[in-house]
């Protein structure tokens, strides 16, 4: 029986199946795509094995099959730890292969790593998005794009099946930068709210009221809306976790030490951030808010 390839069909590579790789290697699927996938954890690869992907064993076996390969890491070294190595992505890539990787990291180890797929005659892209989960079942993720125009053209099909919105940057590792200056505003502006929030409940405006008043103005932004929900369950389940929002804080003060550009208010707010972390609960990034009422004297309340 002819393979996929042999048919002439695309067939889709995705490594990294976590809780956003996961359900974007679902949304390909089902879109039409074969697929083949890999997880450190094996068991995640296998659970997509059983509504029609194929686990591979390693990632140059997902790279040995696939046209198109997606990737969505969580850090710089496990992105590093799948395409590097005898049994890695670039071990396997095939020439003419495109990549596309989803992950938020230091830029320039983006570039490294698409310098190393053009000299194997593979083209890579770097594409992070900005979203949740939500937006991504919904089709409604935001895609900042790095990476020569011609890859970026050619990802473009997928990338639409992904996210209502794609943003070609320009050169290797300016999707990763404008990712960067995105979740500067996701942070800082977070931070504010959460100041904003605890001031006003420690001038005794009521705490539903406040929330209410807050949830219409024109100044909280769409995204940060819903965690006034959050704050007023007092509970923060994870959709952008701490951890996440921390290292992403930490790749933005790297890349501004580098450049020299002074960003005091992000630095205070990556403090703040790292301070609800280091309460070791697993918890979306949004828990600030209870940090901030705790500091102030105003909500406390225990886990």
């Amino acid at each position: 029986m002819a393979s996929d390839r042999e048919k002439g069909r695309v067939c889709l590579g995705f490594v990294g199946l976590g809780a956003m790789g996961s359900r974007m290697a679902l949304r390909l699927m089902g879109a039409g795509y074969p697929m083949t996938v890999y997880n450190r954890t094996r068991e995640k690869a296998e659970a997509l094995a059983e509504q029609g992907a194929q686990a591979a064993a390693n990632p140059r076996e997902v790279a040995a099959g696939s046209d198109v390969i997606f990737s969505s890491l969580s850090d710089d070294s496990a992105l590093e730890a799948v395409m590097y190595g005898p049994d890695g992505l670039l071990a396997g890539v095939l020439p003419g292969t495109l990549l596309i990787d989803t992950s938020t990291v230091y830029p320039e180890v983006s570039q490294e790593i698409a310098r190393a797929a053009w000299e194997r005659q593979a083209s890579m892209i770097d594409a992070p998005v900005a979203g949740t989960t939500i937006h991504l079942e919904q089709g409604s993720l935001k895609i900042f794009v790095g990476g020569e125009e011609e890859s970026y053209r050619r990802a473009k099909p997928y990338l639409d099946i992904l996210g209502n919105e794609s943003f070609y940057m320009g050169s290797n590792g300016m999707g990763l930068r404008m990712k960067l200056v995105n979740n500067t505003l996701l942070g800082l502006g977070l931070q504010a709210l959460a100041e904003a929030l605890a001031l006003g409940e420690k001038v005794g405006i009521d705490r539903n009221r406040l929330l209410d008043t807050l949830e219409k103005s024109d100044l909280v932004s769409a995204g940060h809306r819903p965690k006034l929900d959050n704050a007023r369950r007092d509970g923060y389940p994870p959709d952008f976790g701490l951890r996440l929002m921390y290292k992403d804080f930490g790749l933005i003060m790297r890349q501004a030490a580098a450049l020299a550009v002074p960003m005091p208010a992000t630095a205070a707010a990556q403090q703040l951030c790292g301070a609800e972390l280091g309460k070791g609960v697993e918890e979306d990034y949004s828990a600030v808010i209870r940090l901030m009422e705790e500091l102030a004297g105003v909500g406390k309340r225990p886990y």
